[in-house]
């Protein structure tokens, strides 16, 4: 995604705990002509947050968009009636944290400047059993995310979710070629048409969502699941 907004001229800046993938990825956006910085920032450290992002303001005017995507630390595989609170709760307060910390910080530079688009990653999606918290999450955050739309919208900021049922492309380089090629398998089922969503096409949409061309579109979301979820 951050390779598309660069693609479409934008200067991308990527945040993370970690400095070593944040610079793999700068550097690729570099090599193919675009602008990348990074920083090293925890999205559940609220002062960290606030830092970066004012840091971000003052260097080049403004907060134009704003993406949060941390992991969830997501247990699968449980019943809730086996599972631990701290293993269930985890991911739901986790994925609330760092939208709500990442828009608020974002949203007070957009509303002084009249404009912007906060993008979030998630969705709707059938009951599905063994999954934790991982549902209530992403219901949390549509929740959250309509809350901004309504409250953001008369300041000219747009909110919008990305919807996939799944990137194969992002399983973790850790799962094991089996474990992928199920997930994989078991994602691409899922659709209409037989395949799942890339992360170019992903970067794209949402290249789209951030641009004029969709400034008519607020709380809701763009469904890039290929007929997985319909509605």
């Amino acid at each position: 995604m951050s390779s598309a907004f660069a693609a479409a001229g934008a200067t991308v800046h990527l945040a993370g705990r970690r400095a070593e993938p944040l610079e793999k990825v700068a550097d690729r956006i570099r090599h193919a002509g675009g602008r990348a910085e990074t920083a090293r920032v925890d999205a559940t450290d609220e002062a960290a947050v606030d830092e970066f992002t004012d840091a971000v303001a003052a260097k080049h005017g403004a907060v134009d968009i704003c993406f949060d995507l941390t992991s969830r630390d997501e247990v699968f595989g449980a019943k809730l009636v086996d599972m631990p609170l701290a293993d269930f709760e985890r991911p739901v307060h986790k994925a609330v944290r760092t939208m709500f910390l990442t828009s608020r910080a974002a949203a007070r530079h957009m509303i002084r400047q009249g404009s912007g688009v906060i993008l979030c990653f998630g969705g709707y999606g059938d009951p599905m059993a063994d999954l934790g918290g991982f549902q209530t999450a992403f219901g949390a955050m549509e929740a959250l995310k309509n809350t901004l739309a309504c409250e953001l919208g008369p300041h000219g900021i747009r909110v919008l979710t990305l919807q996939t049922n799944g990137i194969p492309e992002a399983i973790g380089a850790d799962t094991d070629a089996k474990t992928r090629e199920e997930i994989t398998r078991f994602t691409e089922a899922q659709t209409m048409t037989g395949r799942a969503a890339t992360l170019d096409e992903v970067g794209r949409v949402a290249v789209f969502a951030a641009s004029p061309m969709a400034r008519s579109m607020t709380a809701t979301s763009l469904n890039i699941t290929a007929g997985a979820e319909v509605g």
